[in-house]
């Protein structure tokens, strides 16, 4: 559960950690797409600047693929031997286990003062801040200019829009006029951005899972007649497509429309594909909220060195270091200050994500503080294509993921 993000960057703000010779550990996903920009060489960087204003201090960084770093995580906190930090998808369960610093017996009061408030408030669990945002995205619907251009379209501001474009792309022979993943790579993500556009979610404004809610129903069944129904979403089934074959068969000018983080700008760019983007529309007109998406800092108390690694973090998140990630990587600041500065900017990169930064303070996490989130997630993935398949039924499907989840909801308690 561990992300090469923000862990290893450099303890800097505080001056004197009052030890010596201590060694931080930190273990952190890799956000890179080769060995050229690979998380370790930015983690290598900030640990080497740290070291060099903490004589005292050592910071070593274990990097691993996105496939491999929770399980790494877990691993080694199952055998004891926890590291100091670790920046991953999820803190919830190792919070409930007692594993981890709250945010405020690390980080400085100026540190926590600038995170973005969703952010701060989505990494509490029972109430407290463990889970320390690190590096952010949002979702817009990327539409193909070229295609809509040759159709004579406008991008969508409704769902009857969206369906009205979709049926004069496939009229033109668009290979997928709105690709729709629901396999099993990121459904979760897919389902929630429908959900917060139809006006409902996975919970309610307390946390309840609301998943088979009368809104919801209502989103899925749309989705079931009058997109996929109609063969609005592609030769694929939703329910086997995935997210990454999705994008790409974007980048390969075979889609008109569909649902895109900042990463997809790069991939699609690449390919010379001529795009735009726009927020996700609404049932009516603009959804309610974009999806947000956060990967987590955390520190572990097993090994102490709550002060060094509050230090150690106070300097991950100073404006120029949080910058300096979100723009390698393309991913959104978590800080306020961050946030103001890239919103300020015209430049490359910046100018590209702004579409994106203005999603992020109306967005809608996860409910990543549930310790349940997870084998709810897994749930989804698994089988919510069939609630747009043929002869499937949207009720259904989501009144099953709303008993496992009160189940694993319940068993996850304490």
């Amino acid at each position: 559960m561990v992300s090469a993000l923000g862990m290893t960057a450099v303890l800097g703000g505080c001056g004197s950690t009052g030890s010596s010779d201590v060694t931080l550990r930190l273990v952190a996903a890799d956000y890179g797409d080769s060995a050229a920009n690979s998380s370790k060489k930015y983690w290598d960087a900030l640990a080497k600047e740290y070291e060099k204003q903490h004589s005292g201090v050592k910071v070593e960084v274990s990097v691993y693929s996105w496939n491999d770093v929770d399980r790494k995580v877990k691993e080694m906190v199952d055998a004891g031997h926890a590291p100091d930090m670790a920046q991953i998808g999820a803190y919830a369960d190792y919070a409930a286990e007692g594993k981890l610093y709250a945010a405020s017996d690390l980080l400085s009061i100026r540190t926590q003062a600038d995170f973005l408030s969703q952010l701060s408030d989505a990494g509490e669990w029972k109430h407290t801040q463990y889970g320390i945002p690190f590096a952010a995205s949002t979702r817009v619907l990327f539409y193909n200019k070229t295609l809509f251009a040759k159709a004579g379209l406008t991008p969508p501001t409704s769902w009857d829009d969206l369906a009205a474009d979709a049926r004069v792309l496939k009229d033109k022979g668009v290979k997928y006029p709105y690709a729709l993943p629901l396999g099993p790579e990121e459904a979760q993500a897919e389902t929630m951005q429908w959900l917060l556009a139809g006006g409902s979610g996975y919970t309610d404004e307390i946390g309840t899972y609301t998943i088979d809610s009368a809104a919801n129903v209502e989103t899925f069944t749309w989705l079931k007649d009058e997109l996929v129904g109609k063969g609005l979403t592609g030769p694929v089934a939703p329910g086997k497509l995935n997210r990454a074959d999705a994008f790409a068969a974007f980048a390969d000018g075979q889609v008109g429309m569909l649902n895109g983080h900042p990463t997809l700008i790069q991939q699609a760019s690449k390919k010379g594909v001529k795009f735009g983007m726009v927020p996700m529309p609404g049932r009516t007109g603009k959804a309610r909220a974009s999806m947000g998406v956060a990967d987590w800092m955390m520190g572990f108390r097993q090994n102490g060195h709550a002060d060094q690694i509050g230090d150690f973090l106070d300097f991950v998140y100073t404006e120029k270091n949080v910058l300096d990630f979100s723009r390698e990587y393309g991913l959104l600041p978590v800080t306020g200050s961050a946030s103001n500065t890239m919103a300020a900017s015209n430049a490359s990169p910046d100018k590209a994500l702004h579409p994106f930064l203005e999603q992020l303070p109306t967005s809608e996490l996860y409910p990543v503080g549930k310790t349940s989130w997870a084998a709810v997630s897994a749930a989804v993935k698994q089988s919510i294509g069939q609630a747009v398949a043929p002869g499937g039924s949207p009720a259904g499907v989501l009144t099953r993921l709303q008993s496992s989840a009160t189940a694993a909801d319940s068993s996850n308690a304490n």
